[in-house]
């Protein structure tokens, strides 16, 4: 069980580093193009949901 505890700390601190990296691009692009990084937001937002869905079938 540690060592999986150890894989999940690991993961969760990339995922950190990771998510700061998605929100300062996702600050350029709304700043430099707005209306193309909306579109791609909807788009990231509707795979998100269905993702989600298949999760929920997993548990």
């Amino acid at each position: 069980m540690k060592n999986k505890d150890k894989i999940i700390n690991t993961i969760q601190k990339i995922r950190s580093k990771n998510n700061k990296y998605w929100m300062d691009l996702l600050r350029l692009a709304f700043k430099y193009a707005p209306k193309k990084a909306s579109k791609i937001i909807k788009k990231i937002n509707s795979a998100d949901k269905q993702i989600s869905k298949l999760l929920k079938k997993l548990q």
